[in-house]
């Protein structure tokens, strides 16, 4: 059924080649459009959405670089990245058509083709992408869309896909900067809760005599700056999602009577003697280890058992292999529009200084990178001098004497390094203490990749 509702345009410099693909195809597909000229690629698509593209990837008779099909390539994923291309090429470029899909085609094909192969890999890419959608919608929040195709992020759309209906307690777990409050609103935008109140705590930024008073409200005269009652954020959330984020920040006092709340399922304003109901679907999150959270010495365990009843771990940047291509797509369109530029496109550099950097700061160093490069950037295509990744994500260790490196430009990058640390990465007072220009500390970042 998804074949038979499916358009697929051919593009190939080959009338035969055009003309066997499309008695190949009518038949099993709602419309095939051949293409001989390469150039109205981009006019074809802009006119008509194409479930998939088979894209030739010489177009020269006289030099089959293959290079053609990967600009096309390139060109076609900057228009309508949603779209599948499939390469077809010659047994002498195979290395060329692995390159291709390292840059996003999702399958090629080999001249001569056979044709059960050609409706095969049509069907298998089809129902992927059907796969795909329908995971995407069940998991679409109203605000938010969470990115990646990774098997790791398909282990956390699983449990999503699970968990978000039902009541049940979550403890989000992830370290900083990957994306912990996407699935919490995940989880609420696709519960029965959805249309009550989602209310957010920062927990762990609440000073102990804030605690009570923020979550759970006060009566006028209960202290005294307590002019007029105020709703806890318990109540405010009431009918709908209470997310507590940095969980795992809050001291032991303050654990023993959020314990408390989450017991009696009722709580009771500060000056106050009356017990207000709760029915709220908890979601909590913290970038601690696990492991800090099993010390009774700084967590309750019977707190934890109350707030785990399923976990969910957000993955790394780093182990989420194609996700970096995917999320630096996402918003390398969003900036561009953002900013008022062009579409932009990358080179090979570029997309390999990417995937060789092992992103501590996550998604959100990810993000802002490439917000960086776009508003730097003067022309239209993004290569590896343009990505400049901040020293403030990177630990500053001090190794042993007898450890340390005493080259110059090792002593050199480490003094630079420690001075923008100490000074939470500001250009101005970190040049003056170096006791060097701006511009010549901007040229030794550069010369040092920081």
């Amino acid at each position: 059924m998804v074949l038979k509702n499916s358009k697929i345009l051919v593009i190939d410099d080959d009338a035969d080649v055009l003309m066997a693909m499309r008695l190949l195809l009518k038949p099993f597909v709602k419309e095939v459009v051949i293409e001989k000229n390469p150039n109205n690629i981009l006019s074809q698509i802009d006119k008509v959405s194409y479930d998939i593209i088979i894209l030739d990837m010489n177009f020269n008779g006289l030099v089959n670089t293959g290079n053609e099909g990967i600009f096309w390539l390139n060109e076609i994923r900057k228009q309508k990245p949603e779209t599948s291309v499939i390469l077809m090429t010659a047994y002498a470029e195979i290395d060329l058509a692995i390159r291709g899909l390292k840059e996003g085609a999702a399958d090629f094909l080999m001249k001569p083709w056979k044709n059960e192969k050609i409706i095969e890999t049509i069907t298998t890419i089809l129902n992927h992408k059907k796969s795909k959608s329908t995971q995407k919608s069940q998991l679409k929040s109203s605000t938010v869309e969470i990115i990646g195709d990774s098997i790791l992020m398909k282990d956390v759309y699983v449990k999503l896909r699970k968990v978000a209906p039902t009541d049940a307690n979550v403890l989000v777990l992830g370290e900083n900067g990957t994306g912990k409050d996407l699935i919490t609103r995940a989880l609420h935008d696709n519960s029965h809760r959805r249309d009550k109140a989602f209310i957010k705590v920062d927990v762990g930024a609440l000073t102990a005599s804030l605690f009570e008073s923020e979550l759970f409200g006060y009566k006028k005269g209960a202290f005294t700056d307590a002019r007029e009652d105020r709703k806890g954020r318990f109540e405010a959330a009431n009918g709908g999602t209470l997310f507590l984020d940095e969980i795992g920040n809050i001291s032991l006092s303050q654990q023993a009577k959020l314990l408390t709340v989450l017991q009696n399922r009722q709580v009771t304003p500060l000056g106050s003697n009356e017990a207000i109901p709760l029915d709220i679907r908890l979601i909590c999150a913290t970038n601690s280890d696990p492991k800090l959270l099993a010390d009774e010495s700084k967590f309750r365990k019977d707190l934890i058992y109350r707030i785990n009843t399923v976990d969910i771990v957000v993955p790394p940047l780093r182990d989420r292999g194609t996700d970096i291509m995917e999320l630096s797509r996402h918003f390398i369109s969003i900036y561009a529009e953002k900013y008022n530029k062009n579409p932009f496109s990358f080179d090979a550099g570029f997309i390999s200084k990417l995937k060789k950097h092992d992103f501590p700061g996550n998604v959100r160093e990810l993000q802002y990178v490439l917000e960086r490069a776009i508003i730097m950037t003067d022309g239209h295509l993004l290569k590896a001098e343009d990505l400049v990744f901040s020293s403030i994500e990177r630990p500053i260790t001090t190794p042993s004497l007898e450890s340390k490196s005493l080259n110059l430009d090792d002593l050199e990058k480490n003094a630079i390094l420690t001075v923008l640390e100490k000074h939470k990465g500001n250009v101005s007072k970190s040049a003056k203490e170096l006791g060097i220009t701006r511009a010549a500390l901007y040229r030794r970042l550069e010369k040092y990749e920081l």
